[in-house]
């Protein structure tokens, strides 16, 4: 009896020196679109614990066509959001202070894919086609090309036809464009999937034309950077979203299971996820989530040269921070 009295007592005494377990440091993440290999670091982080051994516990919030990320932050709704520098730097203009902490995609996705049987070998050919475009500010890249090429987008004589293109391939696949626009990890393959040969089409990568724009960048609130303590947490946030981010790019069929187990709706394919896992990985490889200073001056550069209704008036201030890539240990 004696030896139990006493182990009990030794438990109860190292229970109060250990003290109350710390919480980990609540922290919301809004997507940009669904749930998808697009957005892997982030569930390969949580689900890999590595939000964990930083103390985080972090809300991954998917997005989709009904939700602005910029107003989800601006009302409250997200500590970080994932967006597109177009949108984000319009946001800013308009009174959203968003500001870039991070830019885990180092190349952009997004290109025009063409039917090889219009004949379309290269920009050259684009006068008098109907070519199809997003718009909600995904237009800016285009028109940004169409102007350095000299290319009038109004369907006047030697120029081209924009047609608003929704987000899906329909244009191309009923014939009513020549080409549209797709994404190297999405779009493309629903054209290859609609049983169309990789051989029958011609693409136009807006990397290679040099108008493209950064894609799916970190975003927080500018007054959220004056708290040393937030900026802490970012820091850590963005750390570990990166181990997420290059644990996915070695291990795409693991990483796109993960994606696949934290899809509620259950919308996702497994042959589509690892496919755009891989496709996903090949934007992110070499990134370890520090922003470019060149590559923000050219996206800063095309959405000024917009045509006659540019994204932003003006060359943005403080538009981007290091404030919190300074801080991680990679």
């Amino acid at each position: 009896m004696k030896t139990k009295i006493t182990l009990a007592l030794s438990l109860a005494a190292s229970l109060v020196a250990a003290g109350p377990a710390l919480a980990a440091d609540k922290l919301t993440l809004q997507l940009k679109w669904v749930t998808q290999a697009q957005f892997a670091g982030y569930y390969v982080a949580k689900d890999k614990g590595f939000y964990d051994e930083v103390d985080l516990d972090v809300e991954i919030k998917p997005g989709g066509p009904d939700i602005a990320p910029p107003q989800v932050i601006a009302g409250g709704g997200a500590d970080v959001i994932v967006d597109w520098m177009p949108s984000a730097l319009a946001s800013r203009e308009k009174g959203v202070p968003l500001v870039n902490i991070a830019q885990p995609f180092k190349r952009s996705g997004m290109m025009l894919t063409c039917l090889e049987e219009t004949g379309i070998k290269s920009p050259d050919d684009f006068p008098g086609r109907t070519l199809g475009v997003w718009f909600f500010g995904n237009e800016y890249p285009f028109l940004s090309w169409m102007s350095q090429l000299g290319i009038p987008t109004d369907g006047s004589d030697g120029g081209v036809t924009v047609l608003k293109q929704g987000f899906n391939v329909d244009p191309l696949l009923q014939k009513q464009a020549d080409c549209v626009s797709t994404m190297t990890y999405n779009e493309y393959w629903q054209i290859i999937d609609a049983g169309i040969s990789e051989d029958d089409l011609v693409t136009f990568k807006y990397e290679n034309a040099g108008v493209a724009t950064l894609e799916d960048g970190l975003y927080v609130l500018e007054e959220d950077l004056a708290d040393p303590e937030m900026v802490d947490k970012l820091a850590r946030f963005v750390e570990a979203s990166m181990k997420g981010w290059h644990y996915a790019e070695e291990n795409p069929d693991e990483a796109a299971d993960i994606v696949l187990e934290n899809d509620d709706t259950g919308a996702q394919t497994e042959e589509h996820q690892r496919r755009m896992m891989r496709e996903v990985a090949k934007l992110t490889a070499g990134s370890d989530g520090r922003l470019s200073e060149e590559d923000y001056n050219r996206t800063v550069e095309t959405l000024l040269a917009g045509g006659s209704d540019p994204v932003i008036s003006e060359v943005p201030q403080n538009a981007w921070t290091t404030a919190v890539t300074d801080k991680m240990g990679m």
